[in-house]
């Protein structure tokens, strides 16, 4: 059912006048002069999941300058609830706003110190944790020229190649964090919101998620069902539902390769910029409501199997994992401290987190595929319901839509392969 406070007002209503003239001094100083603002939607049905998310055109005056307009995006509570599901959105909004307000200025000062250039995320103007009115203030970086790439379509090896070189860069930044400012302690130890991840970061976390990822489970059991031939799979995916819980709660941390990680690091969540003929030249990593202190294979699971289609990942593995590697090592001899594992290690490493990996595979792909149009709306209806219609239409995407069956079978022919499924 929907609440009271969803059916009065829009998320857009939370935006305040007060709220724009904090940000806009913020970015353009004490002397910046707000003369009007307004707000702009532009984002589709299927861009955001666990935010509204728009943008406030602001019309401003400086001393000695004609008047100047800037653009800020900003996230906001959606004001809606799904029947029978905790209200996750405080703690998304907490964790993401601590994110940029403490993470993100951390980790850039050690890079920066050691001649690295800042991480690549949105620059954050303010963040209002009001109860039932969170909200962030972010860089529009639509100004910068990057964009969202079709979620629908899978990576290929120039944006891969981009992303793991900045997720990299990410990890390898917390770890000179943790080694330079931590004197060696998890960084969860000083930030506990890293520390809260899907079974504990909300009251009734376990009891929601582990149901939710087993719902996910039999789509992709039914799915083979359908295609037919996979029976092996099947019979794994059946007895590997009890051990979910367990791959959440454990499998995800190491000791040795433990980092602050993304935490929900897709092509959804990730903004490209392209050169004059079209090739990929920067990313920018979005949404940080997931983030997390766990080990790096992680987010290189959840990313390689969400984002990037078989046929360009299963042949470049190692070539990818290269990438990550290198990139990692030059930001820890950049100031001075010597790579701790190497790519035999980090290849181990992300095989025994492939399990994670599968689990965000079949959570994200059905939605992934999806038109706009087609993603069901999660007002007056309980979880169930809700995950029933996404099935149905995941189902139905086997005989709709040619990008469905490769995408899905991609990942079982690839862990029949290497063993991990049997």
């Amino acid at each position: 059912m929907a609440s009271s406070q969803a059916n009065s007002i829009s998320p857009q209503s939370l935006i305040t006048e007060d709220h724009v003239k904090k940000v806009l001094e913020t970015d353009k100083g004490s002397d910046a002069h707000l003369k009007s603002w307004k707000v702009v939607d532009f984002t589709t049905p299927g861009d955001n999941y666990g935010s509204v998310v728009t943008c406030v055109e602001v019309l401003f005056s400086k001393d000695n300058e004609d008047d100047c307009e800037v653009t800020y995006v900003v996230k906001l509570n959606p004001l809606k609830k799904i029947e029978g599901f905790p209200d996750l959105i405080p703690y998304y909004f907490s964790k993401e706003g601590k994110f940029y307000e403490e993470i993100v200025p951390a980790l850039n000062e050690r890079l920066i110190s050691s001649g690295q250039k800042p991480l690549g995320f949105p620059k954050c103007f303010l963040v209002s944790l009001e109860d039932g009115k969170e909200q962030i203030y972010l860089e529009d970086l639509r100004a910068r020229d990057f964009k969202m790439f079709d979620r629908r379509k899978g990576l290929d090896e120039d944006h891969v190649a981009l992303v793991l070189a900045e997720v990299a860069r990410l990890h390898a930044a917390s770890y000179l964090l943790k080694k330079r400012v931590l004197n060696g302690a998890p960084a969860a130890e000083k930030y506990e919101f890293l520390s809260r991840d899907l079974l504990n970061f909300c009251p009734n976390g376990k009891e929601v998620f582990v149901p939710l990822f087993h719902s996910n489970i039999d789509t992709g059991i039914m799915m083979l069902e359908k295609v037919g031939g996979y029976e092996t799979a099947i019979n794994w995916l059946k007895s590997f539902k009890p051990e979910v819980e367990t791959v959440l709660s454990t499998l995800m941390q190491s000791e040795t390769f433990n980092t602050i990680c993304h935490g929900d690091c897709w092509n959804n969540n990730i903004l490209f910029r392209y050169d004059s003929e079209g090739r990929p030249i920067e990313v920018m990593l979005i949404d940080l409501q997931a983030c997390r202190e766990a080990s790096l294979a992680c987010d290189l699971n959840y990313f390689l199997y969400t984002s990037v289609t078989g046929d360009v990942r299963r042949p470049n593995i190692d070539h990818f994992l290269s990438i990550y590697h290198s990139t990692y090592k030059a930001v820890l001899e950049s100031d001075g401290i010597p790579m701790y594992f190497n790519e035999e290690e980090l290849l181990e490493e992300f095989r025994g987190k492939n399990k994670v990996g599968l689990i965000f595979a079949l959570s994200v792909i059905p939605a992934l595929l999806m038109e706009p149009s087609e993603i069901p709306g999660m007002e007056d209806k309980d979880i169930e319901t809700l995950m029933q219609e996404m099935r149905m239409i995941a189902l139905d995407k086997l005989k709709t839509n040619p990008l469905c069956k490769p995408r899905y079978l991609s990942l079982f022919d690839e862990f029949m392969e290497t063993g991990l499924i049997s």
